[in-house]
């Protein structure tokens, strides 16, 4: 018979995520866990996740959810089906919205705020809003030449003027300006162009010292040669800005069909685009409506696709799907260049393996989602070979099994990376890392399973936001998914009291948990006995533990499970037992 120097005490405490590896479990984890995470700022303990609060229903697919802050006034902006809404009291419901603009594309859109504007980009539209009105981008128009005489020779002497830079075609609008200055007798001036657009697209305009001319009525166009004859000669040293418009090679296409964008460098870059899938396109300097022709960098001599565009590490990281025997990462370092000032030329990185669905900046480690799992590319000095660490070990199990792995959806929250698939959120932990038998920094993870098919999910100001096809938008908020209750628990890994050739009997009394008090009156404390669930009791978290008996006899392994539909934390827990007779067959 046992005697109770025989007696075992196993403690689980400091517990930091899941892991659904089944492969000797450290008794901080978990092997099986759903609807549990860390609230750092209010206790250490493990806790139920909030729940989720219906904010309103649209009539269709939410695929973008835009703010703008603007004179102390919070502008909202969604993106439903192929419309843009304005969500006039935000986030009261039921909400009252406006239409705003019909003709989305209907896919999940990206955006951006300059200089108090909202920009917003979905693959077919480029468009910006100011607090009041909508409009699609209008271009920038560049002066493409400048100080020319009529003839079109320069009235300065290029070869010792090293600082006359003229300004390169704008992808975003058809529309050139040429500007020369009077010799008092000509009437013919020439353009930088040839074969301009027709007067259908554009009837073209003129000023002479700032007062305006219209074609036809003061000069007239030979389009074909690029010739403009005025009615009468320009004045001697007058200035003459002539507009007109000559459509690039789908130059406009090249931006509005780009379905990625990202802010680096004072610029925006886009990319995504199907017809240029390893190409990176940049906005000029501080001004998202001028993306001059020449701005364009391919990434690898292949076609495979560009899926994440990334800034960190003073570079753009630019992640490809997997492409056999070629590169899939290269990074755009800023360089000076006498012409345009800053260019971005593309470099090889030494990775191979792909992306597959998407990549981030997670706090300064730029991660990125492969067929293997989230990868970080780690000692990424420019100078040396880029390696890369795993890092997620612990999820891979289940999340590489999700149907929709390829359609990953990221967002940071709360000091998570938060990884939507199928409804089910992967929530990476930047606070908790371990390194793995393979030297590899790898971070803890929590996993939870949301209800209403989530497919959308947007972090604004500490706030979550999540959506689905069916047009209900959510805020992670209050403790019921929207009065449905949250099932949540939280399981010790199988334990054989380190004794795997013996079988074991609990020890009836001694068994304590230390519980946060939520006032929870319905914590279920179950155990697993080799597999095979025992229900227990019922606890109420009022007194902050909780003493619960456990009676299991003649088990190889034993887990604690600590589930409830109610919110509840747990901060450790024990189990006593005592060591039997040898395993029999």
């Amino acid at each position: 018979m046992s005697s109770i120097s025989d007696l075992l005490t196993r403690k689980y405490a400091n517990f930091r995520g899941v892991d659904f590896t089944n492969n000797d479990v450290k008794t901080s984890r978990s092997p099986l866990a759903l609807n549990m995470w860390k609230v750092y700022e209010d206790s250490d303990c493990i806790q139920t996740r909030p729940g989720l609060k219906l904010l309103n229903t649209f009539n269709n697919d939410i695929l973008g959810l835009f703010f703008l802050s603007k004179n102390n006034v919070l502008h909202v902006l969604v993106h439903v089906g192929t419309k843009l809404y304005k969500w006039i009291n935000f986030p009261n419901t039921p909400a009252e919205t406006k239409e705003l603009f019909t003709g989305m594309n209907v896919i999940q859109s990206q955006s951006f705020v300059f200089e108090n504007t909202l920009f917003i980009k979905d693959g077919i539209n480029y468009l910006e809003y100011d607090g009041e009105t909508i409009k699609k981008v209008e271009g920038t128009i560049p002066m493409t030449s400048y100080y020319k005489n009529p003839d079109g020779s320069t009235t300065i002497d290029e070869s010792t003027d090293t600082d006359l830079v003229y300004q390169p075609v704008n992808c975003l609008t058809s529309l050139r300006k040429n500007a020369f200055i009077g010799d008092g007798t000509s009437k013919d001036y020439y353009l930088d162009a040839q074969g301009l657009d027709s007067a259908n697209i554009y009837l073209m305009e003129a000023t002479i010292n700032g007062s305006p001319l219209i074609e036809n009525i003061g000069f007239r166009v030979d389009r074909e040669k690029g010739i403009v004859t005025f009615s009468n000669a320009p004045a001697k040293e007058s200035e003459v800005i002539i507009t007109y418009s000559k459509a690039g090679d789908d130059y406009l296409g090249r931006i509005l069909n780009c379905t990625i964008l990202c802010e680096f460098d004072n610029r925006i870059f886009f990319t995504g685009n199907p017809n240029y899938p390893n190409a990176i396109f940049h906005c000029e300097l501080n001004d998202p409506r001028y993306v001059r022709d020449t701005a364009y960098y391919e990434c690898g001599l292949n076609l495979a696709k560009i899926k994440a565009i990334i800034p960190g590490n003073n570079v753009l990281w630019v992640i490809k799907e997997i492409e056999q025997n070629s590169s899939s990462v290269y990074y755009l370092t800023p360089t000076i260049d006498n012409t345009y000032n800053k260019i971005y030329p593309s470099v090889n990185g030494s990775i191979s393996l792909g992306c597959v669905s998407t990549g981030i900046n997670f706090n300064d480690d730029i991660v990125f989602f492969s067929n293997r799992g989230l990868e970080g590319i780690s000692n990424s000095s420019l100078y040396s070979e880029q390696n890369l660490q795993h890092r997620s070990t612990l999820v891979d199990t289940k999340l590489l099994l999700e149907n929709d792995y390829n359609d990953v959806k990221l967002a940071e929250y709360n000091g998570y990376l938060l990884a939507l698939v199928n409804s089910h959120v992967y929530l990476a932990d930047s606070r908790k890392k371990y390194q793995s038998e393979a030297n590899s920094i790898e971070y803890e993870w929590f996993y939870w399973e949301l209800p209403y098919n989530i497919n959308f999910i947007k972090e604004y100001r500490s706030k979550l936001y999540l959506g689905n096809k069916e047009g209900e938008l959510y805020v992670l908020e209050g403790v019921t998914d929207n009065g449905l209750d949250v099932e949540c628990y939280w399981t010790t890994p199988k334990d054989d009291f380190g004794y795997p050739s013996y079988t074991k009997t609990t020890n009836k009394r001694g068994n304590v948990a230390d519980l946060k008090v939520m006032g929870n009156e319905a914590i279920h404390v179950d155990t697993l006995v080799d597999g095979v669930l025992k229900e227990k009791k019922v606890f109420s978290d009022k007194k902050g533990y909780i003493a619960y008996r456990i009676k299991d006899k003649k088990f190889k392994d034993i887990q604690l499970k600590f589930s409830s539909k109610k919110p509840f934390g747990i901060f450790s827990c024990t189990l006593q037992g005592f060591i039997a007779g040898y395993i029999k067959r």
